[in-house]
Formats: C-alpha cells, sequence, structure tokens
C-alpha cells in the first residue's frame, strides 16, 4: 500500500472484514439506525433506555465500517481518472455519513452549536434522514447479492468484534461525558435548557419549539372553548375559568386545581423539569360520563395536530392552563397543553381546543404531525 506504514496496513488487512460484508453491514446499520432513532421519538420513560443504548452502540460500530470503507477505496477517490458516475454521489454519501456520525458524537460528548435554531442533535438526526435516500442510489449504482457475501468464520467474528467495539466505546464515551460535566443528560440524551446556548425561551424560560410547521396566530382565552366529545353520556363545552380554576390549591376561580410534576423532554435535545397546573383529564371523561367501551382518548390543536393516548394513560394526564404558577404563554400552548408524563415533547398537543373519547387508534396522527400548520 504506497505511502502506507506497512505495520499499519498489515493491521488493517488482519482486522478488516471482506468487503462485500463491510458494504451489508454498512447498508443494515444505517436502516437500524434509521428506524431506531425515529422510534426513539416515542420513548419518554426509562424502561425504554435500551432503545438508545442500542441506537448509540450500533451508531459506533458504524465508525468502525465507514473506517474501513474509505481505507478501501481512498486510492479510487485520490485518482479523478478512476471515478465513474457513480463516484460524486458515493463521495456526497459518504461526506454525510462521516458528519451525521461527528455531530451524534459531538452531541453525546456535550457539544452543541446551534445553527439556523437548530441544535447539533437536530443536525445529526437531519444529517441522518438525508442518508438514507443516498445509501438507496448508491446500492442501486453498486449492488452486489447478499449470496455473494463471503461471510465465513473469521468474517464473522471480525464483524463482531466491530459490534463488541462499538459497546466498549459506548461505554468509554459515557465516561468521558461525566468527567467534561455532561452528566445532566438524561436516558433520552436530551440536555437541561441551562445547557443550550441560542434557545429561544418564552414564559417558564424553557424553550419555545413546535413540531414541524405549528405556528397558530394567539388564541384569546376569553373566546375559547375546550369540548369533550365522543364516546360520551354528556358532551362539554367549557369555558377557560372552568378548565383553569387556578394554581392547584389556590383557590382564585371556580373549583380546585390539580399539579404535576412532570418532565418535559423534546426531541430537539433539551428537558425541563416543571410544575403544571390544570385539569386533571380523568376528571373530565368523569364528568362527560365517558363510556366502557372507550380505548383512547384524542387530544386536538386549534391547528389540526393531534395525538392519541390509551384511555388509562389519559386520566391521569393533565390539560395545563399554567407553568411554575404562571398562565401559559402563547408559545407554550395557551390557552391549555397536554401533559404526558413518561411521553415526549412532540406528544403534549399544544392549544387543545378538543378532547375526544375513541374506540379506536388514530394512525393517521403520524402524518397529521408532518403536514399540520401549512395552510
Amino acid at each position: 500500500m504506497h505511502g502506507v506504514p506497512g505495520s499499519l496496513a498489515s493491521a488493517v488487512r488482519r482486522l478488516e472484514p471482506p468487503p462485500r460484508v463491510v458494504d451489508w453491514a454498512l447498508a443494515a446499520t444505517v436502516a437500524f439506525q434509521v428506524v431506531s432513532g425515529l422510534f426513539s421519538f416515542t420513548v419518554g420513560s426509562p424502561d425504554g433506555e435500551w432503545v438508545f443504548w442500542l441506537h448509540s452502540t450500533v451508531g459506533l460500530t458504524l465508525v468502525g465500517l465507514l473506517a474501513f470503507k474509505l481505507w478501501r477505496v481512498r486510492r479510487r477517490v485520490r485518482t479523478p481518472a478512476a471515478w465513474d458516475g457513480a463516484t460524486p454521489l458515493s463521495v456526497l454519501q459518504a461526506v454525510v455519513a462521516v458528519a451525521a456520525l461527528a455531530t451524534g458524537v459531538f452531541w453525546v460528548l456535550g457539544g452543541n452549536i446551534p445553527v439556523l435554531g437548530w441544535t447539533t442533535l437536530n443536525l445529526h438526526i437531519g444529517l441522518g434522514l438525508v442518508l438514507v435516500p443516498l445509501v438507496l442510489v448508491h446500492l442501486g449504482a453498486r449492488y452486489h447479492s447478499p449470496r455473494d457475501v463471503d461471510l465465513d468464520r473469521r468474517a464473522a467474528l471480525r464483524t463482531g468484534a466491530l459490534l463488541v467495539g462499538g459497546a466498549l466505546a459506548w461505554q468509554a464515551s459515557e465516561a468521558t461525558d461525566r468527567l467534561l460535566g455532561g452528566a445532566t443528560r438524561r436516558f433520552t440524551g436530551s440536555k437541561p435548557t441551562a445547557d443550550l446556548s441560542g434557545a429561544e425561551t418564552e414564559g417558564g424560560e424553557f424553550p419555545v419549539t413546535s413540531w414541524v410547521a405549528d405556528d397558530p396566530d394567539p388564541v384569546e382565552r376569553e373566546e375559547w372553548t375546550l369540548s369533550v366529545a365522543g364516546l360520551v353520556e354528556e358532551p362539554l363545552e367549557l369555558g377557560y375559568d372552568e378548565v383553569d380554576p387556578g394554581p392547584a390549591g389556590s383557590g382564585d376561580s371556580g373549583g380546585e386545581g390539580t399539579q404535576v410534576e412532570a418532565t418535559l423532554d423534546c426531541t430537539s435535545g433539551w428537558y425541563t423539569h416543571q410544575n403544571w397546573d390544570g385539569v386533571r383529564v380523568g376528571d373530565l371523561l368523569e364528568s362527560a360520563g365517558a363510556s366502557g367501551e372507550a380505548r383512547y382518548v384524542r387530544f386536538v390543536s386549534v391547528t389540526g395536530y393531534r395525538w392519541s393516548l390509551p384511555v388509562e394513560e389519559a386520566r391521569d394526564a393533565l390539560l395545563a392552563t399554567r407553568v411554575g404558577g404562571e398562565r401559559l404563554s402563547h408559545g407554550h400552548g395557551a390557552p391549555a397543553r397536554l401533559v404526558a408524563p413518561g411521553r415526549r415533547g412532540f406528544q403534549w398537543v399544544k392549544w387543545v381546543e378538543r378532547v375526544e373519547v375513541r374506540q379506536r387508534g388514530d394512525p393517521a396522527q403520524w402524518l397529521v404531525t408532518l403536514i399540520s400548520g401549512f395552510d
């Protein structure tokens, strides 16, 4: 290997799995990272920590696989005469893959450089999604049948060693993170808001974020009503004062408020612990006489955004009108927002105007999260 020390070249040959094993392992790990990363958006309780552990371990395994791939093709890339029509796209794919991995590692080690309002975690996610079509096009241009993969016992051991190395590297990164003072990250990878520079805050002094394009005009409390309908004996239509009885125990207005201490964990990479005041959803369902056939409760925003919770989980959720003892600001979802402990922030629907008791879930809510707010 010209220009490469013999000892290094020899070490690479001893450790490197066969080329086609590396290629298919790269495709498999990218697919796993995208699926596990998207699934992790829905995990907000510690019993789902394994998802994040696997995502990080496989991500660091991907670093090793990509290093072997780049080592193998380095001479071809450095020689313009060896390029073909697919090479520029392959180079772009490599750049995006390196950037996605680098931003992920940088975030884990405590770094964050906001770009146009995006955290480094946002950039990591965005780059990972961009990588998917690039990998698919690359597979089309460089396809080799899996049947041609020369996976023998030695190749399997080498590939398995990369996975073990990824797990060890993950543990090392966690230890490094603690040494660098980043141990305040949650199991989801989210950081306290104090660790985010450049984050726009409002009201309760935590960031104002909305999923995709949700950004309605402020909703006037005096004109707003909350409806509770669906599988109920007596549909309700409530004004703001009926939903907001004041801070818990204050007796400021018509009834006794409920206070919940809950952690808002946003997929943008931040979290905040807050005391939320409002009305317990279970009390609303009891007042409306929810049917025994009810299985889900859907919360619908003025924007059309919505999310559903199983009815038993929904009973313990809160429709919050206040945070930290103060009325919610518009950016935080006033007049009322859903507080669903153990769920991620995008599932805490803002600007709620309808509570619908249903027998079935709502698969279309995933699509609505992408298109709500686009008028």
